[in-house]
């Protein structure tokens, strides 16, 4: 199967069970609204008992507003402790319902491609495309159930992974920003801090190419971390250029569609500044914000859907092989 029909074939098995795509939406922002509470709490805090700008302090990324109400909540230790408690506890609990649903989604998936046929390569008709489609909720939920405890705990690797990558290049920066002394060294040290930043975004991408690989591998041969992790040596190895390919294109696509959304929303956001016309764009920024993010759920629902038809070849291709061995031998 060529890369063309490869993609084809996970944008329609994304697209025929479009109710994993609502889901995952639906998790993935309860996650982002879930870590808003307590920010938005501890912003409260402080503008009403240390006399702190909200507006200042609710400016910006979720990393910008963590950075300004801890550096506010410096002087008051039991505050600052509170404050980062109910963060990791939402982020704890957050985690663990993207992950329970993560285990659904893979699970409609692995069923949706098993029994539809070569999709790819027919006309698209709607028998076609209702023969791909495997959704149901008693499937999702038991997928959820079955893959919970597996992904649960891969996910704490995940997370632990995340906190010693952010951990590294923050000591990396400080550390070298210290032990630098005169301007010129400083200017050659900020563009260094800028090509570590860029080389830790690449770790992090191809570190969750590596947990969704586990996933799907965990969920088509039902095996625990340790085992999957050979699984998807193995994978990698033998499907490594359709792999690649479809990775490459897909987060081309992001990357084409995080740059079409910004330019639309900073087009949306100078028409907001205008008095009256302002309130009727609002409608269309929410609008645009689903939008956003039902674009981005399906277009990594393509690249799992594409994984999981690579993986499922090639477990399927693995005995034969085996076999093919045996009898040269």
């Amino acid at each position: 199967m060529d890369l063309k029909h490869l993609l084809k074939r996970g944008a329609l098995l994304a697209a025929a069970n479009w109710p994993i795509v609502a889901i995952q939406f639906v998790a993935e922002t309860t996650f982002q609204v879930l870590l808003v509470v307590p920010i938005l709490g501890a912003a409260i805090l402080v503008a009403v008992l240390l006399g702190g700008n909200l507006g200042d302090l609710l400016h910006g990324s979720p990393r910008d507003m963590f950075t300004a109400i801890a550096s506010a909540l410096l002087a008051e230790p039991v505050a600052l402790s509170a404050f980062i408690t109910s963060l990791v506890l939402v982020l704890l609990g957050g985690s663990v319902l993207t992950f329970a649903v993560k285990g659904g989604t893979v699970e409609v998936l692995v069923a949706a491609n098993a029994a539809a046929g070569p999709i790819e390569s027919e006309p698209l008709t709607f028998d076609t495309f209702r023969s791909a489609s495997s959704f149901t909720l008693d499937r999702f939920t038991s997928g959820c159930a079955r893959l919970f405890r597996p992904y649960l705990a891969l996910g704490f690797v995940l997370m632990i992974v995340y906190a010693l990558s952010v951990g590294g290049y923050l000591a990396f920066v400080v550390y070298g920003y210290r032990a630098l002394e005169g301007r010129a060294l400083l200017i050659g040290w900020t563009v260094i801090a800028a090509i570590a930043a860029a080389g830790l975004v690449a770790w992090i991408t191809l570190v969750n190419l590596l947990y969704l690989l586990l996933q799907v591998a965990m969920a088509i041969e039902g095996v625990r971390l340790g085992e999957a992790c050979g699984a998807a040596a193995r994978f990698i190895r033998a499907e490594f250029r359709e792999l690649a390919g479809v990775f490459v294109v897909v987060f081309a696509l992001v990357v084409a569609a995080t740059l079409a959304s910004a330019l639309a929303w900073s087009g949306v956001g100078l028409i907001a500044f205008v008095p009256l016309v302002g309130l009727a764009v609002f409608p269309l920024q929410i609008a645009a914000l689903l939008l956003r993010g039902l674009v981005f759920e399906y277009l990594g629902l393509t690249a799992l859907g594409a994984y999981v038809t690579l993986y499922q070849r090639h477990v399927t291709r693995a005995p034969k092989a085996v076999a093919e061995v045996l009898a040269t031998a």
